[in-house]
């Protein structure tokens, strides 16, 4: 088989598999995803059937990758500078994948860092009127359970430490329904507990 057809089926195939993953996560799939990596596969495919360029498959896996993953690639980066309350570092890698052209999925998973960073900042203001944003948005079927339940849980944190303990607890309900099994849900239940036993003291008093 010729290198240019081996090309040709990679590139499809990776098309056709981050498709599928997506569908699972509940994403939505992206069109900007899909015309991006086909343009891709086509030139390189094309030059060198050409050129007799011999472009490895494994080079090709990866540009491609970076190509189409690129925000999500800098949204993680300026995640971790954020961690490490490097928050300058961080609002200017997510400025740069703002600038990339994301696509609606990528575009929710960038606000939804935002949101989070600037939860960690203290401004909360700014972090519920983003997360609020993005759950709007995410009736639309383009954010996956697991950035769904992260924002349900990060807005509670957020209405919490405001002591707006009502709108915290529907939160923090929404993050268990959205996705029980995970990390944010578990977190939530726990906040859940800890309200119920400052609203109800007499219930975290052993019985003699």
């Amino acid at each position: 088989m010729s290198l240019p057809i081996i090309l040709l089926i990679e590139g499809f195939s990776y098309i056709v598999l981050f498709g599928a993953v997506s569908l699972l996560k509940r994403e939505g799939l992206s069109r900007r995803f899909a015309i991006e990596a086909m343009i891709f596969t086509l030139i390189v495919s094309g030059l060198t059937a050409l050129t007799g360029i011999q472009t490895h498959p494994v080079l090709f896996l990866v540009l491609i990758y970076l190509l189409t993953m690129r925000v999500r690639i800098l949204v993680d980066l300026g995640t971790i500078f954020a961690k490490r309350a490097q928050f300058e570092q961080a609002e200017k890698l997510y400025n740069l994948a703002s600038s990339l052209w994301p696509d609606a999925t990528n575009g929710l998973i960038l606000k939804v860092n935002q949101g989070t960073s600037l939860l960690q900042q203290k401004k909360l203001d700014e972090a519920i009127t983003i997360f609020n944003d993005v759950l709007k948005q995410a009736e639309q079927g383009y954010l996956g359970v697991k950035y769904e339940a992260a924002t349900h849980y990060n807005l509670g944190v957020a209405y919490l430490r405001k002591n707006m303990d009502a709108r915290a607890s529907i939160a923090f309900n929404a993050a268990v329904d959205t996705w029980p099994a995970s990390e944010y849900a578990r977190r939530a239940e726990v906040a859940l507990q800890k309200q119920r036993r400052k609203n109800n003291p007499s219930t975290s008093k052993e019985e003699p």
